[in-house]
């Protein structure tokens, strides 16, 4: 673990803790509009729904097993995001979703939601950008398709990423999850807008003093 540490400077620690943050707060967002979440998310809300445990909680037994396919197959894709992400996630998610009820309730008219929706791309988007762009460590969902990925190289990772996203909506799905607009922009419009905050805010933002290797 000091090894690990020393490699690892505290500026990309604090954008992968604040990209998990933005993530948990976008998925808040999406679970508020009411018309579906990113498929890992709506299935484990699915899930935890049927079977009477709390999301937050839920999340974290199901990243156990996660994590244990991670550690055996993807050891490399492991660090500090990892352990961030599977653990805390799903409180911040929680206490988000929970402000914003407090704040403003649920939305009635169909346009909000919508509106709702495109909020939730935008802070989902960033979120990721910042976590995953950070490099310090992949969370257990995330690394199942580089692990595919890895072990079968023909296929691409888009491919890889969309069967383990389709599999999570079909299990949404069955567990009496919400699919909607949510759901298919999640899938289909996350990568572009995640691309933009890459290049154009958090590459940028690590190459300055302070970036990997320094």
């Amino acid at each position: 673990m000091k090894g690990y540490m020393n490699r690892v400077d505290t500026k990309r620690l604090i954008i992968m803790v604040f990209g998990n943050v933005f993530l948990g707060m976008g998925i808040s967002i999406f679970k508020l509009s009411g018309m579906g979440n990113d498929p890992f998310s709506g299935m484990v809300m699915a899930l935890a729904e049927s079977s009477g445990i709390a999301y937050a909680n839920f999340l974290i037994l199901l990243n156990l097993v996660l994590f244990g396919i991670e550690f055996i197959t993807g050891r490399k894709y492991i660090g500090a995001g990892t352990f961030v992400n599977a653990i805390l996630l799903g409180y911040i998610a929680t206490f988000f979703h929970s402000t914003w009820l407090n704040l403003w309730g649920e939305p009635q008219l169909f346009w909000q939601r919508v509106v709702i929706v495109a909020i939730g791309v935008v802070v989902c988007s960033f979120g990721v950008s910042m976590y995953q762009t950070s490099d310090v460590g992949i969370a257990p969902y995330d690394s199942l398709s580089l692990i595919m990925r890895d072990n079968f190289p023909k296929i691409s990772y888009f491919w890889h990423r969309m069967f383990t996203d389709a599999l999570c909506a079909l299990i949404c799905f069955l567990a009496g999850g919400i699919i909607g607009l949510g759901t298919l922009v999640s899938v289909f419009g996350l990568g572009p807008i995640i691309h933009f905050f890459d290049v154009n805010f958090t590459r940028k933002l690590l190459a300055k003093k302070g970036s990997k290797g320094e």
